[in-house]
């Protein structure tokens, strides 16, 4: 990829909001890796196991536990650390669990990004932030074939999807009311479902698959001949660090981008549980559940051809490679060797990185 070397981020404070999160957690510890100042500021881990947790990631970072609708905290941890460069990932990330508390989730995820956006405003050390958001922040009148363009209307459906269209637009307009572009370049990145080792969250296809298989119960399929574009999870976060080092180095790098796999990467949900199993192993049963469910849409496609176009990127990993990832991860989890389970994060990370 274009310029892009981890080594840039050696020595370098970088604070990363949601980091006991899955993706966060994932960054969190490629930053440690490659000899950044790590600094978190987040809730505490959301799920029981949490990947946080087994790579004893708070001993290998400055960790802050708060909440990001808490302005005055947050705040002072960023003028507390000085971060040089801001990646904005906490949030309420779960469609489902925003039709059960939707006011939690907007005031997560559009005040909270508010307070991100104003506590950069009121500092004079930032010189990068990422505002990662989601393929679901678009218009989707559910057209098949349809791959959305960065440049395409802004109105998710549900209360999570909405809110995260709101988080974008809130950081559109700081940063034409109050961002000095040459000076702060902001971006915000919409990625598509991702998947790897250590997500532990409900509602979550993969995750609920390895419960299923290894609880020997059949696993229900809200919506199997739904299409989503499926990534490994390191995929977005290179493109993360992409982008926050390019504008970094060169403003006019700064925009807003999609990161989502190729066309053979974007499968029915029936598809990936089909192609999980046979990696995984033993075979799952599945049923389709909840058919009343809340809505939620049947095709989702990204057109990533600005950030291929920008930064010569391209995916590393294609679906089945991505599920023996997760695979792989899972099985040493499943093991209990909490040594081998690092070494095994840090060996997909090297090795991804390397490619």
């Amino acid at each position: 990829m274009t310029n892009f070397s981890l080594s840039f981020y050696k020595g370098k404070t970088v604070l990363i909001t949601g980091h006991t999160g899955f993706k966060g957690s994932w960054l969190s510890r490629i930053l440690i890796l490659a000899g950044a100042k790590v600094v978190g500021y987040s809730l505490e881990p959301p799920t029981k196991p949490a990947l946080f947790d087994l790579l004893g990631l708070k001993d290998q970072m400055i960790s802050i536990i708060g909440d990001i609708r808490d302005y005055p905290h947050f705040k002072a941890v960023v003028d507390e650390y000085k971060p040089e460069i801001i990646l904005h990932l906490a949030a309420q990330p779960l469609v489902r669990l925003s039709y059960q508390e939707p006011l939690y989730t907007y005031e997560t995820n559009v005040i909270g990004t508010a307070n991100v956006m104003e506590a950069v405003r009121t500092s004079n050390f930032v010189k990068s932030v990422v505002n990662v958001t989601t393929d679901k922040v678009y218009l989707n009148n559910d057209i098949p074939g349809h791959a959305f363009t960065e440049d395409e209307p802004l109105d998710g459906y549900d209360p999570y999807s909405n809110s995260k269209s709101c988080s974008e637009l809130v950081t559109h307009s700081y940063k034409k009311s109050f961002f000095d572009p040459i000076k702060l370049p902001v971006s915000t990145c919409r990625a598509g479902n991702v998947i790897g080792g250590g997500d532990f969250a409900l509602d979550r296809i993969i995750p609920d698959a390895v419960r299923a298989i290894e609880a020997g119960k059949p696993l229900f399929v809200r919506n199997p001949n739904s299409t989503r574009p499926y990534e490994h999870v390191l995929e977005p976060l290179l493109v993360y660090l992409t982008i926050a080092q390019a504008q970094y180095e060169d403003f006019s790098h700064a925009g807003y981008y999609n990161v989502g796999p190729d066309d053979c990467d974007c499968v029915t949900t029936g598809d990936l549980i089909q192609k999980f199993d046979a990696i995984y192993g033993p075979e799952a049963t599945w049923e389709v559940g909840d058919p009343n469910g809340p809505h939620e849409a049947n095709f989702l496609k990204l057109d990533a051809g600005k950030i291929k176009r920008v930064f010569g990127w391209k995916p590393r990993t294609h679906i089945d490679e991505a599920l023996k990832l997760v695979a792989d991860w899972t099985k040493v989890y499943l093991s209990g060797d909490r040594k081998a389970l690092l070494e095994e994060t840090d060996k997909e990370i090297r090795e991804f990185f390397q490619n």
